[in-house]
């Protein structure tokens, strides 16, 4: 599954998804950050798991921003979230699966963003895709009561890549670099922002940036504490479009689906 960004322009379509403190850079040594890594790696296949076991409520406000950053339309939309799994040998097959609650009506005029997938940006750290990025200790911050290690991750040239920007039914791969907040000795994320590694001019994409919040997560009998994405915020500029979208998920709940195939013989 990728991270996509859509342009929409005119009337509604429907579209798929095919991402406190500053204390002293050298309290984690090398080793430290390859131990950190390896957890991170670990959670983070975890909860693709985890998440693909629930579902819950999507709170999407698309904002088109004038030069000077005011909003000058926005939308906001209700969607029963949840992302579908399936293991295969070579790839990730990851779907997201958005059920309309509630939409605004779409001026014809109104050209929006339409962001996808945002919620998984940790694959970053999944198995399938950390060869595809370098990653640097940047230290350590206290956050959310912890003290957390700073992942600094840039991706590699040629690497593949977990988003995308749609443009025009063509799939253009984003090179990303941004920092993680991470609990090292369990690999549990905090926190992900991310920007473009390169601008994309020539495809008329002048920045991206993306702040991505996981927060803790229980449920009534379970004594086990699950970290989901809470906040996702985009902000995407072109030379002559300026939008920000901000996807807030709450309200999460366990559900298991069970299937049964039989063979009818003659």
């Amino acid at each position: 599954m990728k991270t996509f960004l859509h342009q929409l322009r005119g009337k509604r379509t429907v579209l798929s998804v095919c991402l406190i403190a500053l204390l002293s850079a050298s309290a984690f040594a090398a080793d430290d950050l390859s131990a950190a890594l390896a957890h991170t790696r670990k959670h983070v296949a975890t909860f693709l798991d985890q998440f693909s076991d629930v579902k819950c409520t999507e709170n999407v406000q698309q904002l088109r921003l004038t030069k000077h950053g005011k909003v000058e339309y926005k939308e906001t939309s209700t969607f029963d979230y949840l992302l579908i799994a399936q293991n295969t040998a070579d790839d990730l097959d990851l779907q997201e699966s958005r059920l309309a609650v509630n939409t605004a009506e779409h001026k014809k005029s109104a050209s929006l963003l339409v962001t996808n997938g945002f919620a998984i940006l940790e694959l970053i750290f999944h198995p399938s895709y950390q060869n595809s990025f370098t990653f640097t200790n940047g230290g350590t911050e206290l956050m959310d009561a912890k003290l957390l290690m700073r992942i600094n991750f840039e991706a590699v040239k040629e690497g593949k890549s977990p988003t995308a920007l749609l443009l025009r039914g063509r799939e253009f791969p984003l090179q990303l670099m941004g920092t993680a907040w991470v609990e090292p000795d369990t690999g549990v994320i905090h926190r992900i922002v991310a920007t473009l590694a390169e601008p994309m001019t020539d495809l008329g994409l002048r920045t991206l940036n993306t702040d991505v919040h996981y927060s803790p997560v229980k449920f009534n009998g379970d004594p086990q504490v699950y970290w989901f994405p809470t906040d996702a915020e985009i902000e995407v500029e072109t030379p002559r479009q300026h939008w920000r979208n901000i996807h807030h998920f709450t309200k999460y709940q366990q559900f298991n689906v069970s299937t049964q195939e039989s063979v009818k013989t003659q």
